[in-house]
């Protein structure tokens, strides 16, 4: 072998090697298990009433519609009834307020195959795994077994600036930020929309992505639940007359969010109920799983529920400063729909940044 084969052989080697390397890199984030939070309450409907740091999906919702709708035909009653299923039975959230597109649902027999079935339902429609589908007992497949994934992953038309690592609100500091300062240059604002501005502690804004999704950030929220946030906001946005458009002058932070949180419902298990047939429904087990992400290029959000029921029968002249560095609300909606598919609400910013990162 020729010294120059032999230099292009090695040549060849390294290029390679560098290729690899970086597919790795690249890649590595994405297989890297999401980190565990801690502390941050999730509940199963927009009217349960939260305190603090929160966050609620549509998963549960959507499945517990047809358990009532096609199982229990009529409302789930315990005795005594708990609040969270007097809301679940409110049907606040449904399929008409979101695309097929993001979500995967199926209902039936605890079998194997429809083990199979959500599998590959999942993996077809959104390239994803299911974390929960293995907590059920497979062994035993009597009752029924009601699923969902919801999974959307969004990009922000332009990606915003990494901003200098700064408090939220008065107890917290070296946080994570993203967004635009004085600093950032040939920003266009046009993805931003202001929907009020009463001043830096009291505002709401909407930014858009190249799908259907906006993040709306609302600072300071009022309400002792989601519903009563998410209206208060829209009736602030529609009785705002001042400047809507985000000005070249304006400033615009927001904190980077992880969560990865998963809620065992015992709260609806080992309990019976009753169908309009007047057979004994129990609910054996119910998880409940929310992963989102939000950073300077967009977001990614996969949620998960699944439950097992056995029954008896099989204008400003000073700039404006949209910072989001204090207790906040955040919602995810698909654009032209009534309802939000996500919310969360901030008060501890440290639950929710991921301190490997």
């Amino acid at each position: 072998m020729s010294k120059k084969i032999k230099i292009l052989i090695i040549c060849i080697v390294i290029v390679v090697g560098i290729i690899v390397l970086n597919k790795a890199n690249v890649f590595g984030k994405k297989a890297t298990k999401l980190a565990k939070t801690e502390g941050i309450t999730v509940v199963p409907t927009m009217n349960d009433k939260i305190t603090a740091d929160s966050s609620w999906c549509g998963t549960v919702q959507l499945v517990w519609n047809d358990l009532k709708n096609e199982l229990v035909k009529g409302d789930v009653v315990f005795n005594p009834q708990p609040e969270m299923v007097k809301n679940l039975n409110k049907e606040d959230f449904n399929e008409s307020m979101l695309s097929e597109d993001y979500y995967f649902k199926i209902y039936g027999l605890k079998t194997l195959e429809l083990k199979e079935q959500i599998e590959k339902g999942v993996k077809e429609k959104f390239n994803q795994t299911s974390n929960i589908i293995d907590n059920f007992d497979w062994s035993d497949n009597t009752g029924y077994l009601f699923y969902t994934m919801l999974y959307r992953k969004f990009e922000y038309w332009n990606a915003f600036d990494n901003l200098e690592n700064g408090n939220f609100g008065n107890k917290y500091e070296n946080i994570e930020y993203f967004g635009v300062d004085e600093n950032t240059e040939n920003y266009k604002g046009d993805q931003i929309q202001v929907l009020y501005y009463n001043s830096k502690d009291d505002f709401a804004i909407l930014i858009n992505t190249k799908t259907n999704d906006e993040v709306i950030f609302c600072k300071n929220p009022k309400g002792n639940n989601f519903n009563d946030i998410y209206k208060n906001m829209n009736d602030e946005a529609s009785k705002y007359t001042g400047n809507k458009q985000f000005e070249d002058k304006d400033e615009f932070k927001a904190p980077k969010l992880t969560i990865n949180e998963t809620r065992k419902y015992e709260e609806l298990t080992k309990k019976e109920f009753n169908t309009a047939d007047h057979d004994t429904v129990e609910i054996k087990e119910a998880i409940q799983t929310i992963q989102f992400t939000l950073d300077e290029n967009g977001g990614e959000i996969k949620s998960e529920f699944g439950f097992w029921a056995t029954a008896s029968d099989t204008t400003l002249e000073k700039p404006r400063y949209f910072y989001v560095d204090d207790t906040f609300a955040i919602f995810l909606r698909e654009s032209g729909k009534e309802k939000p598919y996500f919310a969360g609400r901030v008060d501890d910013i440290t639950k929710f940044q991921n301190s490997s990162n």
